[in-house]
């Protein structure tokens, strides 16, 4: 099993993006997912500031795929969307059915992310007859589903976010905005002042969600890197990294070399065992 670098989810000024991607350019992580898949509104680092990220990292010897939006709500981006996915040169990673469809018309292989509703084998199957080669488990399924899903054995590689925030839902309207009195349209990008979402709290001011622009977030990072041993019996290809700091870099790089490292009381893994998402399980 191999460790790959999600997509960046939050809006960063586009120095840290670069920052932090040249960082990743110099570790020995061999996947790097690239793009926005949030909002099209964050306009600090634009499509050719993405294209120029991957071939930056193609350089240093990584693997790249492009990841698009999740949630596509008008033509504009339908057709930002055609010209990702038709860049000639590196694959997308479809979060969303239009990007499905698109890719599935030209001819091209795709990765499925973890916002398609991919939820048993038939849809999977078909799937990969339309081009898919690896498909992202959904963050609200359990390591039960996988084993009765991988079984027996498929032509595509599975990949399960192993470590960060889980990316729960969209919406269409901005969560952020509204928290400053803003509206959507008219937003001016206020989520590039939270550089991890906004926490969101119980009335007993305990951890429940965070809120990312239009995206919902588990508030613990999820963290399973107990299980990598048991992923890698399981067939998983590839454990994501989902990054939210510098030291996601950090994370993903002592994976790669056996480290696994303790998990912390504040994290959770509880979907992974058929439990509330938001629990800290010490199954084995």
């Amino acid at each position: 099993m191999q460790i790959s670098l999600g997509p960046l989810m939050y809006c960063w000024p586009k120095s840290n993006v670069y920052a932090f991607y040249e960082k990743v350019a110099e570790s020995d992580i061999p996947l790097v997912y690239l793009g926005e898949t949030v909002c099209t509104r964050r306009r600090q680092v634009k499509w050719s500031d993405y294209l120029a990220l991957a071939k930056l990292l193609q350089a240093s010897g990584k693997q790249v795929i492009l990841s698009t939006l999740a949630l596509i709500e008008n033509s504009s981006e339908l057709t930002e969307l055609r010209k990702q996915i038709a860049n000639g040169e590196f694959m997308i990673e479809a979060n969303d059915m239009a990007a499905v469809a698109m890719a599935r018309e030209l001819k091209l292989p795709f990765v499925c992310g973890p916002s398609l509703n991919n939820y048993n084998r038939a849809t999977l199957d078909k799937m990969a007859t339309w081009g898919m080669q690896r498909f992202v488990m959904p963050v609200d399924l359990s390591r039960d589903w996988l084993r009765q899903v991988s079984t027996p054995a498929t032509d595509y590689e599975v990949e399960v976010i192993g470590y960060g925030h889980l990316p729960l839902a969209h919406s269409a309207r901005c969560f952020t905005a509204r928290l400053k009195g803003l509206a959507k349209d008219g937003c001016d990008m206020a989520c590039v002042q939270y550089p991890r979402g906004v926490l969101a709290q119980t009335q007993e001011h305990q951890p429940l969600l965070r809120l990312n622009g239009i995206q919902t977030q588990s508030a613990a990072c999820c963290d399973l890197r107990q299980q990598f041993s048991t992923m890698a019996t399981m067939g998983v290809s590839w454990f994501r990294v989902s990054p939210f700091s510098d030291d996601c870099i950090a994370v993903a790089s002592a994976l790669m070399a056996g480290e696994i490292g303790e998990v912390t009381t504040d994290a959770c893994n509880g979907y992974w065992y058929g439990e509330a998402g938001m629990k800290l399980s010490v199954q084995p």
